[in-house]
């Protein structure tokens, strides 16, 4: 496990560096939003530009990496990220740093990018599970120091924006003065979307809501804080011990999913987030004692919806085709962060902000009505199923490359690249297509050819 950790220490640092200032920074923006009495439908509209730069920019991620490499890509996004924050102090429209959040969040999934295909080239088949472990905790452990470093910053100037800037240089020295070798270039999977969407539309709801659920709380949760007499302070803590307990209690609940149904967990967690968000309606104004150990409740069952989603996603799905369900969810579960904050920005301006928790109850009413048991009848699972439960920390923060430090996923056998022959039936029908040895044989021979000369291209890229 040290060697581990001593092997990957700069990416590990970097990591780390890089999500406290980011967590930081969207809690700040939400704040300072707020304090300027500036509409809920605007502070939910700059994390949501931000999470939509997320999305789209991972395929410009990968491109730049097969262009320059991945040093210098993590050198300009990581360049280009300060630009973005020490940019916001000179110019004050509401307009513009909604553009500048867009191109923000292209430059942090290149990073992103950047350090987890890094991770996973040099990462041998043995050893994913600790090194991905390590790396959750890097990132889980940037965001909760992220909130509670904001309450250094009271007056919530622009002070806490030099820092973040600062935070930006600062994790680039771990990486530029790196003694590890350049890693080799990757080419992303492409999405064989309808395939996936036939074979698993339950995870992806539950992957969709989940991407609402938390793309609301980065951008609005600050928002009901100072609402309900937070200083900021207290707000940090607010939202740091709901990520924690979120990021912690993975580990005995992934034990406990591979033990037992995880359609039947995902639906009592959210029928358990469905009850904990009622109190909070407004019915009674609660200390904030209370509404601390709310948050920590709350975290529970709301930041373990996207691991159980996945896991049940790769439950019934082939292992060759794992990489490209990864990349799949992280679109959906982006696109559900993008419109989680408008619509509950929305919602807030008009009623209020005991509102939000409505919103959260309303989100995990749906998929108590959706996810259920009787839906499910096995006719999909894959060999290795159910596949080993994944601790992973909020995937809005990651690239969908995430899937190649997934345990589970093997990347020298993923045919994700292929095409699919038939088109599988939704969950609870018939068994889908089978392909013949005969066709597999063939997509196999393909997939190979097609890698090297993939390899070919990149490195004809890299020489230039």
């Amino acid at each position: 496990m040290a060697k581990t950790l001593g092997a990957f220490f700069s990416l590990y640092l970097a990591t780390l560096i890089l999500l406290l200032s980011s967590g930081l920074f969207n809690t700040y923006l939400s704040l300072r939003l707020t304090a300027q009495s500036v509409s809920e439908i605007w502070v939910g509209a700059m994390i949501a530009a931000y999470y939509f730069g997320l999305v789209l920019g991972a395929r410009f991620g990968h491109r730049l990496i097969i262009q320059v490499g991945h040093i210098r890509t993590y050198a300009a996004c990581a360049a280009l990220t300060t630009v973005t924050v020490l940019v916001m102090v000179l110019v004050d429209n509401l307009w513009f740093w909604l553009a500048v959040r867009f191109v923000a969040g292209v430059a942090m999934v290149s990073l992103f990018i950047a350090i987890e295909s890094w991770l996973n080239e040099q990462t041998e088949n043995g050893s994913r599970g600790t090194v991905f472990a390590f790396y959750m905790v890097a990132t889980g452990s940037g965001t909760v120091l992220g909130q509670l470093v904001l309450g250094e910053f009271p007056k919530l100037d622009y002070q806490p924006l030099v820092f973040v800037a600062i935070c930006s240089v600062l994790s680039l020295m771990p990486i530029t003065l790196t003694r590890r070798s350049h890693p080799a270039l990757q080419v992303p999977a492409p999405l064989a979307w309808r395939y996936y969407v036939s074979r698993v539309p339950m995870s992806l709801m539950v992957l969709f809501i989940a991407g609402m659920l938390n793309g609301a709380f980065y951008g609005l949760a600050p928002v009901y804080g100072l609402q309900h007499g937070m200083d900021t302070h207290q707000v940090g803590v607010f939202l740091a011990v709901s990520l924690a307990a979120g990021l912690v209690s993975q580990w005995p609940l992934g034990w406990l999913a591979d033990r037992s149904s995880r359609v039947r967990l995902i639906r009592i967690g959210a029928l358990l987030l469905l009850c904990l968000g009622v109190p909070l309606w407004g019915w009674y104004r609660f200390p904030y004692w209370a509404l601390v150990a709310f948050s920590a409740l709350l975290g529970i069952t709301q930041f373990t919806l996207y691991p159980m989603g996945t896991s049940f996603a790769n439950d019934n799905v082939e292992p060759e085709r794992r990489v490209g369900l990864s990349a799949l969810l992280y679109m959906v579960y982006g696109v559900g962060a993008c419109i989680g904050p408008l619509l509950a920005g929305f919602l807030m301006r008009g009623w209020g902000g005991d509102i939000y928790f409505v919103f959260v109850s309303a989100c995990a009413a749906v998929l108590v009505l959706f996810v259920r048991e009787q839906r499910v009848t096995g006719a999909h699972l894959s060999p290795d199923a159910p596949t080993q439960f994944v601790p992973m920390a909020d995937t809005l923060q990651n690239a969908h490359v995430m899937a190649v430090l997934d345990p589970r996923v093997d990347i020298e056998r993923d045919i994700s690249h292929d095409p699919v022959i038939g088109d599988p039936p939704a969950e609870g029908g018939g068994p889908p297509e089978a392909e013949s040895p005969s066709t597999r044989k063939q997509q196999d021979d393909g997939a190979d050819g097609q890698a090297d000369a993939q390899q070919v291209d990149g490195a004809q890229a890299l020489a230039k």
